[in-house]
């Protein structure tokens, strides 16, 4: 069956004009990503104490997990989509990369030519440099997905598999396309304007970004006739076919929108860096995989949460921003991924079983 997120189903029951703590309270209890929450709040008080000078609770560290979380919550947010339609993309992390390098080269091409207008005072050609290097890293992840997309619905091949293999291939085209080295051609403005700017001083943009879209995700699967397709998808794609659903069309348009966001993380991670990242992201995928199936969604599809996706992958973020300020090295977080990843495939199985 069918299942998205219910804004009533936390609603608590009045009885006699009084409503019932105790049955919200079973409620809440009963929800996994509840659970991860209060374990998130656990893990930030740990970590607060065990770092020197409690530097953990600083307003610093605070706004630096944000925008750390920033990708990863918006990747688990938009891969949920898939997962509840049945699919999986494990390419996600290579996509990144591959749409920051060529999306970092057009913008590097573009304003190589803007020294003399920038002594002159004037940013118009940087500005159209950053635009179209926007526009190419969404074209970019959005091309990769369309792979994906056909591999799987015309070719038949399992998107484990069919994504297993783009990630390799992307992967080698992003090396060979920036000669296996982290790309210095980035515009700083991106970076000063965006990046590493917040509003009032609080609020990073990064972060307010992915909040607003992650908004609008959870608008389109749970007030939309294409939210409810992709559902129907993942709950019985035989059932979906002979309601008259074109399904290959709709898997096409969800592995495009989720290379889209792919690539739109892409760009976000050239703004926070002013550089590409090519030894990087390995595990994006899984955590925002491993978020999503954390915060309610099934891997077997027909269940999603979007919210709940978000609770999920903070509490990766939460570790490994953790384990590194209190001075544990930091390829352990590779042994953190890996332990969350199959923890969250255990409880989904579990839910599986009692639903």
């Amino acid at each position: 069956m069918a299942v998205a997120e219910d804004p009533q189903a936390l609603k608590p029951v009045a009885v006699d004009g009084q409503a019932e703590p105790t049955r919200l309270m079973r409620v809440l209890l009963a929800r996994t990503v509840v659970w991860v929450f209060l374990v998130e709040v656990i893990l930030v008080v740990v970590f607060g104490i065990l770092s020197p000078g409690h530097v953990f609770w600083t307003a610093g560290s605070f706004r630096d997990l944000a925008v750390d979380g920033a990708e990863v919550v918006l990747l688990a947010a938009a891969v949920t989509f898939l997962l509840g339609a049945g699919e999986l993309d494990i390419s996600l992390g290579a996509n990144i990369i591959l749409s920051s390098v060529v999306g970092g080269r057009v913008m590097g091409a573009i304003t190589a030519t803007s020294t003399n207008i920038l002594q002159q005072g004037t940013y118009h050609h940087v500005l159209l440099g950053i635009l179209t290097g926007l526009v190419v890293c969404i074209a970019t992840g959005a091309t990769l997905g369309a792979v994906n997309g056909f591999v799987v619905t015309r070719m038949h091949v399992n998107s484990f598999i069919t994504t297993l293999g783009t990630l390799g291939i992307a992967t080698g085209v992003a090396q060979i396309l920036s000669n296996g080295a982290d790309l210095a051609s980035i515009p700083n403005a991106l970076q000063l304007q965006f990046g590493v700017r917040s509003l009032a001083g609080v609020f990073p943009y990064p972060a307010l970004l992915a909040a607003v879209l992650i908004c609008g995700l959870w608008a389109l699967v749970t007030f939309t006739r294409f939210g409810l397709h992709t559902l129907s998808l993942g709950s019985s794609r035989e059932a979906a076919r002979r309601a008259g659903l074109k399904v290959d069309r709709h898997l096409m348009t969800l592995f495009i929108g989720v290379g889209a966001f792919g690539g739109l993380i892409g760009f976000i991670d050239l703004a926070r860096f002013a550089t590409t990242n090519i030894g990087g992201h390995q595990t994006d995928a899984l955590e925002a995989i491993a978020g999503a199936v954390i915060g309610g969604t099934s891997m077997f599809g027909g269940r999603v949460s979007i919210f709940g996706a978000v609770i999920g992958a903070m509490l990766a973020v939460i570790l490994n921003a953790g384990l590194v300020i209190v001075g544990v090295q930091s390829f352990y977080q590779l042994i953190v991924v890996g332990v969350v990843l199959i923890l969250a495939v255990f409880i989904d199985q579990r839910r599986q079983r009692i639903l």
